[in-house]
């Protein structure tokens, strides 16, 4: 059970082509865990997952030229903090958006220490699953404290998204459309700066098969928000992170499937839990973040974005603000 929710259990393409790697931060500059990072093909994690990361990166997929929408979506797999899914819910997801126009990043944020075994979980996660197990049938405590690997997490996450906002210019991305698409442990990272400081707060989230993070504000970020009612980790944690933003005043939507489990990623299982990620497109495009805008170059090199045409969808009440 330990391993399903360390990451997803769905199968993935084999087919990764990589993208650009781009490090978060300057070499040497984040504590080291003091070992190789652990790249390794594993069936139960959906093909690569990757354990001992102390240099995160965040890999960029670009949509065929001239198919470029202008939104950008960073791709946080799922894994318990422990380790990274990072095919099933990493590449493969970011080429699916790249496919819809969409400038997608997988990041590859730092976990904890763990051993050469990657059937054998630390203690300390095995501790968290404890609280994960118990929760699940008693629903007590309702937010699960913060996991040991979370705090580096967010702040990778944050990173990030300062990162792609900096370079957004060079990368063909609208500064005020990048959202975070996070699956299990990378949903809690998703909620976590949804919340969090506004200046690396996304413009949009996706939060998949995640769990509650409180307090949340009105200006939360907009959250598409998607699970399955037989999740066997996180049974109630998509309506408690709709009630969470709903009685704030902030918007969101709500997807709980019949069937899927936890960790249905993009391989179709035959239930309606496949059709997720075209839901989360359609919400993309009912905010007006995936009409095509024009790019407009000044003469001191600066770079806006405006609406093409007359598509009522893409007016400045339709995007997320800061």
């Amino acid at each position: 059970m330990a391993v399903a929710l360390l990451a997803s259990t769905a199968s993935a393409r084999g087919d990764t082509s990589q993208g650009l790697v781009i490090s978060l931060y300057p070499k040497g500059t984040v504590p080291s865990l003091g070992v190789p990072e652990i790249r390794e093909q594993l069936a139960q994690a959906g093909g690569l997952m990757i354990r001992n990361v102390s240099e995160p990166t965040l890999e960029m997929f670009r949509p065929a030229a001239g198919s470029a929408n202008g939104a950008a979506v960073i791709v946080a797999p799922g894994g318990g903090f422990v380790g990274l899914g990072y095919e099933a819910g990493g590449t493969v997801v970011a080429q699916a958006l790249a496919k819809r126009g969409i400038t997608a990043f997988v990041l590859k944020y730092r976990t904890v220490l763990s051993g050469d075994d990657p059937m054998v979980l630390p203690d300390v996660h095995m501790k968290e699953m404890d609280v994960i197990m118990t929760r699940a049938k008693s629903g007590f405590p309702v937010e699960v404290p913060l996991f040991s690997g979370e705090p580096h997490a967010i702040e990778d996450g944050a990173r990030a998204m300062t990162l792609v906002r900096q370079r957004a210019s060079e990368w063909g991305v609208d500064p005020k459309r990048v959202g975070f698409l996070g699956f299990s442990a990378g949903g809690y990272l998703a909620a976590d700066l949804a919340i969090g400081d506004r200046t690396s707060r996304p413009d949009f989230v996706g939060l998949i098969y995640g769990g509650l993070r409180t307090p949340v504000p009105a200006d939360a970020s907009p959250a598409f928000i998607a699970a399955a009612a037989d999740d066997e980790f996180q049974p109630d944690d998509a309506v408690l992170l709709y009630s969470a933003w709903r009685q704030a005043g902030a918007a969101a939507e709500l997807h709980i499937y019949e069937r899927g489990g936890h960790g249905f990623d993009l391989q179709p299982k035959g239930t309606t839990s496949d059709h997720w990620f075209d839901a989360f497109v359609w919400w993309m495009r009912s905010r007006g973040l995936m009409t095509p805008m024009n790019r407009v170059i000044d003469n001191d090199n600066r770079t806006t974005y405006h609406p093409t045409g007359h598509d009522r969808c893409c007016g400045d009440r339709a995007l997320p603000r800061h």
